[in-house]
């Protein structure tokens, strides 16, 4: 019993220090945040910067600190981030000996009631603050003076992109943070010393790789003065997986698909015309669905070549198809005899037809070609002689030997054709 009452005497000792400890320290920062009230209401002008009886002017070091980064829009060329941007200055006016801690505030009177840098995004298209659930903002006040104030904000940023190499594109997109209203003789803006753009845990992008990030100091010069300015360069390589899968592989599948004709027989003009036609609607198609995707700029991009050749080669398929399926069924003796309407030669008599000019032969005449044509061509009329139905049946087989021959070589032109340019193509975009 006696063991049991002293262990309780020492947790009621314990708890009791504790509370006083807690008071104590509570107590102290109401003293403190007093402090700072008097400070504020004594002498003290939000307007004027920090150094400005100095005649210097006031560094501010800022650092963004990205949570995510959305996909670049080809369309609209912007892109939108959610960021904290910390910016960081020393202010003797709230430097006091009896202030010993952080005061660490983020009540919205108290950040009108100091002065802070009046800093913006000129490339930024659109900006919202963040209240959710409270306003997004922390002032951070050191024993020693120096400030930290930092907010939460999302912004559209614009970037004017080069989509000559599209989809095979590396790009570079910028955010920049200027002075307002102070120029730089009252201003000026630095990035911090280390790591002053940090990139959240695990941020990724869905269409690109973020390759390197440069943070440089800039200026801007206007006619009413010059301020200073920060630039976040973002190094951007698109990433070709999403487009290879959906782009690339579809239009090069399309493209052996129409050589299939090549190996068909020529007497099948209903198969290789469907084919022909059904794979050239086929690139169309694809070409359309992947330009609704893009803005429509005046330069030739790097899907367009790609696109346009292999809509060159399926319409060179159709058009192979197409001479060789003349060749194929091409008459030996076409020219139309040139004879004056109901003349007679040798007895015989030719007609010409009134609507198309051609000859009829009289129904008498059973033999192709005769010497009627001899005559005729005697008689000072322009004619292509007939061929006996011999040398007529040589030249079909000639002409259809040279179409199967068209397409025998027409079977290794067209892959070659298309591997060269391949090659050609992924080296000139991808170096």
């Amino acid at each position: 019993m006696i063991r049991a009452g002293t262990t309780n005497a020492r947790y009621l000792g314990l708890a009791t220090v504790l509370l006083l400890i807690s008071a104590h320290g509570h107590a102290a920062r109401i003293d403190h945040l007093q402090i700072l009230d008097s400070l504020l209401k004594k002498d003290y002008d939000r307007r004027a910067t920090p150094t400005n009886h100095l005649n210097n002017a006031t560094t501010v070091q800022c650092e963004l600190y990205i949570r995510s980064f959305g996909s670049i829009s080809p369309v609209t060329m912007d892109y939108g981030v959610d960021l904290y941007l910390r910016q960081k200055w020393q202010d003797e006016r709230l430097k006091h000996a009896q202030i010993t801690e952080s005061l660490d505030l983020n009540d919205p009177n108290l950040v009108k009631a100091i002065w802070k840098p009046e800093v913006y995004f000129p490339n930024a298209k659109d900006a919202e603050f963040q209240f959710v659930t409270v306003p997004n903002v922390l002032v951070r006040i050191n024993p020693d003076g120096e400030i930290l104030y930092m907010l939460r904000l999302k912004l559209t940023f614009s970037c004017m992109m080069d989509l000559s190499k599209f989809p095979l594109d590396n790009q570079i997109c910028t955010m920049e943070v200027a002075s307002f209203s102070k120029t730089i003789e009252e201003l000026r803006l630095e990035w911090k010393a280390e790591k002053p753009v940090i990139m959240g845990k695990g941020l990724r992008m869905p269409q690109f790789e973020i390759v390197r990030i440069l943070a440089s100091n800039c200026q801007e010069s206007f006619q009413i003065g010059n301020y200073s300015c920060l630039v976040a360069e973002f190094y951007l390589s698109r990433s070709v997986g999403f487009h290879l899968v959906q782009s690339y592989l579809p239009t090069i599948l399309i493209v052996v698909i129409s050589w299939v004709s090549f190996w068909m027989d020529v007497n099948s003009v209903p198969g290789r015309t469907t084919l022909g036609v059904t794979t050239l609607l086929a690139v169309s198609s694809q070409s359309s669905g992947i330009q609704s995707g893009l803005p429509q700029v005046s330069y030739v991009k790097a899907i367009d070549v790609w696109m346009g050749t292999c809509t060159a080669f399926v319409f060179c398929a159709l058009l192979e198809f197409t001479l060789v399926n003349y060749l194929w069924r091409k008459p030996p003796c076409t020219r139309p005899l040139n004879v004056a309407r109901g003349s007679a030669v040798n007895g015989e008599a030719l007609t010409r037809s009134a609507s198309t000019g051609l000859i009829r032969r009289t129904p008498q005449e059973t033999k192709m070609c005769t010497s009627t044509e001899v005559g005729i061509a005697s008689a000072g009329f322009e004619t292509r002689p007939c061929r006996s139905s011999r040398a007529n049946k040589r030249q079909r087989q000639s002409q259809q030997i040279l179409a199967q021959k068209i397409d025998e070589r027409a079977r290794l032109a067209f892959p070659v054709a298309f591997a060269l340019f391949n090659v050609s193509y992924w080296l000139y975009y991808l170096k």
